[in-house]
């Protein structure tokens, strides 16, 4: 008999039980794991065993994606939200091409789609990483003929091109002037529903991510601390339970506690403190950029900006990164960019960090 069960994570558990045995595999699709019921149900039937295996007659790209998807969620391992995303749109964009004909040509003309719509180098090497992840998965696991060959080729070509590569390091950084026109803009455009100016002084602050600071619970702020909570906080390697607790300081120019404390004054005490799709955030930062005609400027500069100004104030290395969140001194470096103006300043006294 079969059972079909939601999971916490959304996902749907398809179970069988056959002489006090058990077996199940999780889908993302609900409809996905009523048909895999019904095909090993059949299967028990004829006198076969369950088969975990998916059918022959699977063979496209997407087959794959949802495969990589199901098992690594099976073996608690899913994907993250940011991996999740980018197989799901790989799935609806070039989903349907069959296994055979995922070619060189066809990588190659994906890549230059991809550019098109303004996908940059580094964004290019990820979604075709994440190919070959879940061709190698399904040729590993189950035995699959991949074309793995074929996405190195084109890939090969397209580094060629200059489409794939690492990502530029930005050292962007809002002049004084930019960003209180930023602000002003905000303080009176009655028409944006966010606070935005509240959002913007609270980023450079704490120096978090836009999707950090819409995740602040009104319970993990701690006044005494002053302190906030940030869970899951991005990290390469702790994926899972990288919570952090941060200091709130004034020492960038804005006070974060007396910003929580304005926020407070119009939320709910039970949710979020900022109560904001992180999205709709980057909208409404970059409309502002275009219509105040100033160039090149990303919300997740002013994380850049936070940090630096936290150096400019003095802070070492230890104290930024109990604040930033960074591990090593080399991926905070890549945050920092003093301005000639402090460093001119500060000619004759500089010290040089050194990292133990």
């Amino acid at each position: 008999m079969a059972s079909i069960t939601k999971l916490p994570s959304g996902r749907w558990r398809a179970q069988l039980r056959r002489r006090q045995k058990s077996v199940s595999k999780t889908f993302r699709l609900r409809a996905d794991a009523e048909r895999w019921a019904t095909e090993q149900q059949d299967r028990l039937s004829r006198g076969e065993g369950i088969n975990k295996r998916l059918p022959d007659s699977v063979g496209t790209l997407g087959d794959m994606i949802d495969l990589h998807l199901t098992d690594m969620a099976e073996v608690g391992k899913e994907a993250r939200r940011s991996k999740e995303a980018t197989l799901l749109r790989l799935k609806d964009t070039i989903g349907t091409i069959r296994l055979p004909n995922l070619t060189r040509e066809r990588i190659i003309e994906f890549g230059r789609d991809r550019a098109k719509e303004g996908a940059g180098p580094a964004t290019l090497a990820i979604d075709l990483s994440f190919i070959n992840t879940v061709l190698k998965h399904a040729s590993a696991i189950y035995g699959y003929s991949v074309p793995t060959e074929q996405v190195r080729l084109g890939r090969n070509a397209l580094v060629i091109l200059g489409l794939v590569g690492k990502s530029t390091e930005r050292d962007r950084r809002p002049t004084e002037k930019e960003l209180s026109r930023i602000l002003a803009f905000f303080r009176t455009n009655r028409a944006v529903l966010i606070p935005m100016e509240r959002v913007i002084k609270f980023a450079v602050a704490t120096a978090m991510r836009q999707d950090e600071i819409t995740r602040i619970l009104c319970d993990d702020f701690d006044l005494q601390g002053p302190s906030v909570l940030i869970r899951q906080r991005k990290h390469p390697r702790e994926k899972k339970t990288n919570n952090q607790i941060i200091p709130l300081v004034a020492d960038t120019g804005f006070n974060a506690v007396a910003l929580i404390k304005e926020q407070l004054g119009i939320v709910s005490k039970k949710g979020t403190i900022f109560p904001y799709n992180p999205r709709s955030i980057g909208t409404a930062f970059r409309r502002a950029c275009i219509e105040l005609q100033i160039d090149d400027l990303h919300f997740h500069d002013l994380r850049h900006e936070g940090i630096s100004r936290l150096f400019e104030a003095d802070w070492d290395i230890p104290q930024v990164a109990a604040v930033s969140g960074h591990k090593d001194w080399k991926m905070l470096q890549r945050y920092t960019h003093l301005r000639p103006s402090f460093i001119a300043s500060r000619a004759g006294r500089v010290v040089v960090p050194r990292v133990a």
